[in-house]
């Protein structure tokens, strides 16, 4: 899917004369991982950028804050990327904190009991690379992993189309196990994409597996931030400050009007004039700041129609080390993933105690569950795991609750997914849930962020510079098939 823009109206060459002489004003509206992409490509391209942005900090939903009740630096949700996040890899490189990023080769998937499963890559060449792995994995069955190969040599040739059945339906028709769905695809493809299997899209969750597991050893290398992301991704606003650009926090976007000559923006009683705007704001947020006229329906009834999955995310400090493990997959118990926090952000050997943080996606049969609820949970579970936290005392906790994390990837949903371009030449759509080819992943984000860059750079100048960069290629015998 591409989502490269189309080339602007001849109607707009006689603005490009007018931003030859001096730099375009930009108004991006968010700073979420979308509207730094699309503010950090645009201060680099010479435009004068301004964001704004509600909260008191940067990131959207990738970032951190102290959190009151514990004192702790906590992150909104634990974030991973992979090999195959060419964009975002290259936002981490123009910021300058691709160091901050600690890479993976192998997952471990754990069962209640404590028995590992090692997925990495063997010397094999794609897509057989992870073939030696899935043999030796005691969490499955012969059956199973027979069950898994066959479908996966359904995926290899490409991805199916999507025809409104969901991903749950396409498994059952290729004659999946109980246990291969459960232990495989449900704990990858849950993880990924925010979503329980039975309202996925068949294309989202064939795109998450042949780039994690059948692409290449490279595009399904697990990326960590090593760092608060409020640190991460915070040096964006410093990036387009250092360009002559300006970031305005706890700064709430009213509403915004477009005119022949430029975009009026209202914000906290202000009016401000901008030749462009970039929203880089939820579905949600965006209905709410459209402007109240009939040519904005259209995209309002669009917006109507996404729907949202929630995630939550529980953070536990022990008064001892519980795992010598950084990572890793929980199988058949409410909680999904491990994060070791101590290990991962490289608290000292000397400090006491352990941090971790539990993931649960799609977390639909928690979400209205107390935080006290939440936690007994939890810590239950996590001592069926790791059996060294049987002996661990609990010191503090706290559960952080994303109710509206993602957009969920509906079978259909590419049909009201909105491109960059909007029915206003001056204004133009950024965010994971906008027509990027990607699900909800901050590959996405960064993505729509860079396209929507190219939009506005196309509109004002002859030339513009490509954003948007290219997928990984495929290796070995994968490359048969691009």
């Amino acid at each position: 899917m591409s989502n490269e823009p189309s080339p602007p109206a001849p109607a707009l060459e006689s603005r490009r004369k007018i931003f030859a002489d001096s730099p375009a004003k930009v108004a991006i509206i968010g700073g979420g991982l979308a509207g730094l992409a699309a503010g950090t490509a645009l201060a680099e391209s010479g435009f004068q950028v301004t964001i704004f942005e509600r909260r008191p900090y940067l990131g959207g939903r990738a970032s951190s804050y102290q959190h009151p009740g514990t004192g702790e630096i906590v992150d909104n949700c634990q974030h991973v990327l992979l090999g195959c996040c060419t964009n975002l890899v290259r936002f981490y490189e123009r910021l300058g904190v691709q160091d901050k990023i600690r890479w993976y080769d192998q997952l471990t998937f754990l069962e209640p009991g404590g028995r590992a499963s090692i997925l990495k890559p063997s010397r094999l060449p794609a897509p057989f690379h992870m073939a030696p792995a899935f043999l030796r994995a005691a969490c499955l069955n012969l059956a199973d992993k027979l069950a898994i190969a066959f479908a996966m040599m359904m995926l290899i040739p490409k991805s199916p189309r999507d025809k409104g059945k969901s991903f749950l339906s396409w498994l059952r028709e290729h004659h999946q196990t109980e246990r291969a769905i459960e232990r495989f695809w449900k704990t990858v493809l849950v993880s990924a994409l925010n979503e329980d299997l039975d309202r996925v899209s068949v294309p989202y969750a064939a795109q998450v597996i042949r780039e994690s597991f059948l692409k290449s050893a490279a595009a399904g290398r697990i990326g960590v931030p090593s760092v608060p992301l409020t640190e991460l991704y915070g040096v964006a606003g410093e990036y387009i400050q250092a360009r002559c650009g300006e970031v305005r926090v706890r700064a709430s976007v009213d509403s915004f009007q477009p005119q022949a000559d430029g975009v009026r923006l209202f914000a906290g009683g202000s009016e401000m004039i901008f030749d462009f705007v970039v929203s880089a704001v939820p579905f949600d947020a965006l209905s709410k700041i459209l402007p109240q006229t009939s040519d904005a329906e259209p995209l309002r009834n669009a917006l109507a129609r996404f729907e949202t999955s929630p995630i939550t995310g529980i953070h536990l400090w022990f008064d001892r080390p519980i795992t010598d493990l950084d990572h890793a997959v929980l199988l058949d118990r409410t909680i999904q993933w491990m994060f070791h926090k101590s290990k991962l952000l490289g608290k000292s050997a000397d400090t006491p105690g352990s941090y971790i943080e539990l993931v649960v996606s799609a977390s639909k049969s928690v979400i209205n569950k107390s935080r006290a609820e939440i936690t007994d949970i939890a810590v239950r579970e996590l001592r069926e795991f790791f059996p060294q936290a049987n002996n661990a005392t609990l010191v503090k906790s706290t559960v952080i609750k994303e109710v509206h994390a993602t957009y969920s990837p509906l079978p259909g949903a590419d049909g009201y997914r909105p491109s960059p371009q909007t029915i206003w030449p001056r204004v133009f759509l950024a965010g994971d849930w906008t027509a990027t080819g990607w699900p909800a992943t901050m590959e996405g984000a960064v993505r729509s962020g860079y396209a929507a860059a190219q939009c506005v750079t196309l509109a004002s100048r002859p030339e513009a510079p490509k954003f948007v960069v290219d997928d990984l290629p495929s290796s070995g015998l994968m490359k048969l098939f691009e």
